[in-house]
């Protein structure tokens, strides 16, 4: 659910791109399974992870910090008492912003210059095209932002980033209610004429193909919902988030402290990456094979902006103020990461553009029946995920930002290694469906997963 600008499978040529592992669709599931536990596992993922996103809120805020056990139960109190009280998760004044904020989001997708790419090739033979202006967009946002600060501080205008902050719980809640109405509107989408159905989405079982994603790439004329929701609102909102955080911190202590620097940095880059390298987007398998329904819709929406802003909402009110040693050495750590996750992933994108560039043409790589080739070298010749476990490390940096006085803001490493986990299974399966015996042969040139020689 996170920004999928990892692999769907290891680095390969261009031709390979051009189709995605078919997952024949059975209305009994049992031609490729389902995924999440089938529709009682859909329908617990979509009450649960709401639920996470508001224990997270009350585990870990102004009043007090989950530490041990006894704090722990306490949160679950505040749990349920918020819960208790939906008044207390909502305003309009909140969904305005956020529906305001995804309504400018789309019009700077469709109005800022960028070029227009082409996707994959469909299995009807088309290629739908894409408009590239997010880094433009980006930089527009965060123009904007700075903006409204600077007038603040003059006192020439009432608007102040810490208001986020202070509304947090209530921008989640609005978020989560534009999540839901943007998956109905993508379910009902698909039932269209021509609309191009996504492999294992369409089963038969509602709730589950709600929940999974029914259509491949539904579109309000040439806005792309999947594409634009992956890296717009909720990727660039989270890096808001996290300014609005630090103006809450800068405004009830004075000061912005060096974690909440690093974690605003780190962040920052992170969601600049994206951007910046947004056509990669387009062969990942979020957009060549996914549906978009619920699962993608909260995961882009909700849970990235407002569990991912974690480390720094945390920081407003427990931060550690760790020392330069500490702090020198989170930084190190999230540049390792960096450099890994950048890295391969520009291996990979180097590749499959054109395998002879000068840029890779170093690299070893073995032939498969398809005609296609696999890299047996470089970064992706130390372990089949590695670009995940720079991923990691970037996150357990934005974490380690906030000290060891709580587990809560552990939250994201925790859950992002189980996720990666999960991905790294799933994308073996769908390689082995798709390779056959060369992905066997594969695995054999590259026998780590994540870590050379160990894991």
């Amino acid at each position: 659910m996170p920004p999928s600008r990892r692999a769907a499978s290891p680095a390969k040529s261009p031709k390979s791109t051009a189709k995605s592992p078919k997952k024949p669709a059975a209305k009994n599931g049992d031609a490729h399974g389902f995924e999440f536990g089938g529709p009682p596992g859909a329908v617990g993922v979509m009450f649960g992870l709401p639920l996470v996103v508001y224990l997270l809120f009350f585990a870990c805020g102004r009043g007090a910090c989950a530490s041990d056990v006894p704090s722990a139960l306490a949160a679950l109190e505040r749990l349920q008492s918020g819960l208790a009280d939906p008044a207390a998760l909502w305003s309009w004044e909140a969904a305005a912003v956020v529906f305001g904020w995804v309504g400018v989001q789309a019009a700077m997708n469709q109005l800022l210059p960028g070029a227009e790419v082409e996707g994959v090739k469909l299995r009807d033979g088309s290629r739908l095209k894409y408009r590239m202006n997010g880094h433009l967009a980006f930089w527009v946002s965060l123009g904007g932002c700075a903006a409204a600060s600077s007038a603040t501080l003059l006192g020439s205008a009432a608007v102040d980033l810490a208001w986020l902050y202070d509304h947090y719980v209530e921008l989640a809640t609005a978020s989560l209610a534009l999540s839901v109405l943007v998956a109905t509107a993508s379910y009902a989408m698909s039932f269209a004429s021509g609309c191009m159905l996504a492999d294992g989405g369409h089963t038969g079982y509602r709730v589950y193909d709600y929940f999974i994603g029914r259509p491949l790439n539904p579109r309000l004329g040439s806005l792309d919902l999947k594409a634009f929701c992956e890296l717009r609102p909720g990727l660039i909102g989270w890096a808001v988030l996290n300014l609005g955080m630090a103006a809450a911190q800068l405004r009830d202590t004075g000061s912005v402290s060096g974690s909440m620097v690093a974690v605003n940095a780190f962040q920052l880059l992170y969601v600049w990456d994206a951007l910046h390298y947004e056509q990669a987007i387009l062969t990942t398998m979020d957009i060549t094979t996914d549906g978009f329904g619920y699962m993608l819709a909260f995961g882009d929406l909700t849970w990235v902006p407002f569990t991912y802003s974690l480390q720094a909402r945390v920081l407003v009110d427990h931060d550690p103020r760790l020392g330069p040693y500490a702090l020198a050495a989170i930084v190190a750590l999230d540049l390792c990461g960096y450099t890994v996750f950048r890295g391969a992933n520009s291996q990979k994108d180097a590749f499959r553009r054109d395998p002879t560039s000068a840029e890779v043409a170093h690299l070893q790589w073995m032939p498969t029946k398809r005609g296609t080739k696999l890299l047996v070298s470089g970064f992706w010749g130390l372990a089949r995920k590695v670009n995940y476990t720079g991923d990691w490390m970037m996150g357990l940096a934005w974490c380690l930002t906030c000290g060891f006085t709580s587990v809560v803001p552990y939250f994201y490493a925790i859950y992002f290694a189980v996720l990666l986990i999960h991905r790294a299974v799933r994308d073996d399966h769908f390689c082995s469906l798709k390779y056959g015996d060369d992905w066997a042969a594969y695995k054999k040139k590259v026998p780590a997963v994540f870590v050379p020689g160990l894991i």
